[in-house]
């Protein structure tokens, strides 16, 4: 029974958070505070499968859906997002990697004013579908079947990661606020994840970060104008520990700096603003998981300062052929 537990039960735990890891991952190009949750950057079985659906509840001074974070002083946006999803793992030269795919959906409304024009505007849509590729070239090798699986540690790891948005979601070029951003835009970054003491179910501690860079091409018409915008460096932070075998919790930390945005060559202001928040995690049984979280910025009262509030919720579904296989036979 001993043994039986032991690969089954890490096995579902591991790769449901990486399920979660997608959900709450792969929206933060189209959310605001584009942070990468914790955890996101943990490993599993090769050929694993995940679908995520996030709900989120936004309010601030930028669209959530522009990964950007462009400051409209003075501007409140409220909005409402659903985000489903699916994640692949697969071994690649030997190595863990993922591919994903996240299509954002909701409501968003508020007031901007661009160029001495005030809009109050309510949207509701599609957004930018957003793809992701994660390899990771320093650590263990990828894990292909459940001794390896059993095996795992992951020390220190590092990864490469590339985003890219699909700008074919909803955009209507006569009002600045909008759902789709009508641009292509995009992430290359390196995750790092630092293990703390054993890596034991209910003991494990961890500590991460993700410096990335944001890189967006030209809107060449965003309300009849021409909207450029610098690149993004971010720097996200977690530290995360168990706090039962199936809870866990994490303190989070980002660092946004540059993204200067111009409109028809009038340049606004750049971005250096930090935000803080917290995550709680409870895997509900093997294949379901369960993330809350919330985020927000903090020294923000200037009025071109980024200032946003973000609560998630975000629910998966994983499973693994090896390991469904594993159940029946166990049942039998």
């Amino acid at each position: 029974m001993k043994n039986n537990y032991g690969q089954t039960k890490p096995a579902a735990r591991v790769w449901v958070i990486v399920a979660a890891m997608l959900a709450m991952g792969a929206i933060c190009p189209s959310q605001t505070l584009a942070q990468a949750p914790a955890r996101f950057y943990w490993k599993t079985l090769s050929d694993a499968n995940a679908v995520p659906l996030i709900v989120e509840s936004v309010s601030g001074n930028a669209n959530p859906f522009d990964s950007a974070h462009t400051v409209t002083p003075e501007a409140s946006f409220d909005a409402t997002l659903a985000l489903p999803g699916y994640a692949r793992t697969f071994s690649l030269f030997d190595r863990a990697a993922m591919a994903a795919i996240l299509i954002p959906m909701g409501h968003i409304s508020g007031e901007v004013t661009v160029a001495g024009r005030t809009f109050n505007q309510s949207v509701n849509g599609f957004g930018d579908p957003m793809l992701e590729f994660d390899i990771n070239i320093l650590g263990p090798p990828a894990q292909k079947n459940i001794p390896d699986l059993l095996r795992y540690a992951p020390g220190f790891s590092l990864d490469l990661l590339a985003d890219l948005a699909l700008p074919i979601g909803e955009y209507d070029s006569d009002q600045p606020l909008n759902i789709g951003q009508n641009r292509w835009y995009g992430r290359l970054g390196m995750p790092i994840v630092w293990q703390l003491g054993p890596w034991v179910p209910g003991r494990r501690t961890t500590l991460e970060f993700l410096p990335a860079v944001w890189l967006f091409g030209e809107n060449d018409d965003y309300v009849g104008q021409t909207m450029k915008t610098d690149p993004l460096f971010q720097l996200d932070a977690h530290v995360t520990r168990d706090l039962t075998e199936r809870f866990w919790g994490s303190l989070d930390g980002v660092w946004y700096t540059g993204g200067e945005a111009s409109i028809n060559g009038v340049s606004g202001e750049q971005l250096n603003n930090e935000g803080l928040g917290l995550t709680l995690g409870y895997q509900i049984n093997d294949n379901l998981s369960l993330t809350a979280s919330y985020k927000t910025t903090i020294d923000d009262d200037a009025p071109d300062d980024l200032r946003m509030d973000n609560f998630m919720v975000t629910l998966v579904y994983g499973w693994h052929n090896l390991l469904e296989g594993s159940r029946r036979l166990k049942s039998e």
